[in-house]
């Protein structure tokens, strides 16, 4: 399937849901795209293959980056880590605070998710404003891993989520 095809198959299979979480958003809701078994294979393999051989983890973004980011670990042959808000996992954490536009948050890893030196791709469905992906970087970074890229499904434009990330390699299958 050609980039072209593929990205007139994404946008065939999101829908809008307007003003969900609150009024003014409009939410991309990624579930039809995950009802098409063939469109969703064709996303993980797309995601996948620029990195084949080059990284040893994919860390996925709570909580539609779990979705995206196990099934490309799994492509991959690779072991997966999930990126949660704080107090969803259990044992031991390492978590870090970071800025929201209307408030904090905090992401947390299991402390023991990671080897020193493992290069870890990080993954989520939508990248909007970056700063959760920014700080999911920096957690993994400071857990001793190295971030080699980012990849989302799809990336708001208008939002300019890239600024967050300035000086990663950041691909999205899908700019709107």
């Amino acid at each position: 399937m050609t980039d072209a095809a593929l990205q007139d198959r994404i946008r065939a299979g999101l829908r809008d849901v307007p003003d969900f979480p609150e009024p003014g958003v409009t939410f991309k809701d990624i579930t039809p795209l995950l009802a098409d078994a063939e469109l969703f294979a064709a996303v993980v393999e797309a995601h996948a293959e620029p990195w084949r051989g080059k990284v040893d983890r994919v860390a996925g973004l709570e909580a539609r980056g779990f979705i995206f980011g196990a099934a490309i670990a799994l492509h991959l042959g690779v072991g997966f880590v999930p990126v949660r808000k704080a107090g969803k996992l259990p044992g031991e954490t390492v978590g870090l605070d970071y800025a929201l536009e209307y408030g904090t948050a905090r992401i947390e890893v299991h402390a023991d998710a990671l080897t020193p030196g493992a290069s870890v791709l990080v993954v989520d469905d939508v990248l909007a404003t970056g700063g959760t992906a920014a700080a999911a970087c920096t957690l993994l970074e400071t857990c001793g891993a190295q971030v080699p890229g980012v990849e989302v499904l799809v990336e708001l434009e208008a939002l300019d989520g890239r600024r967050a990330l300035a000086g990663r390699a950041v691909r999205s299958l899908l700019t709107v």
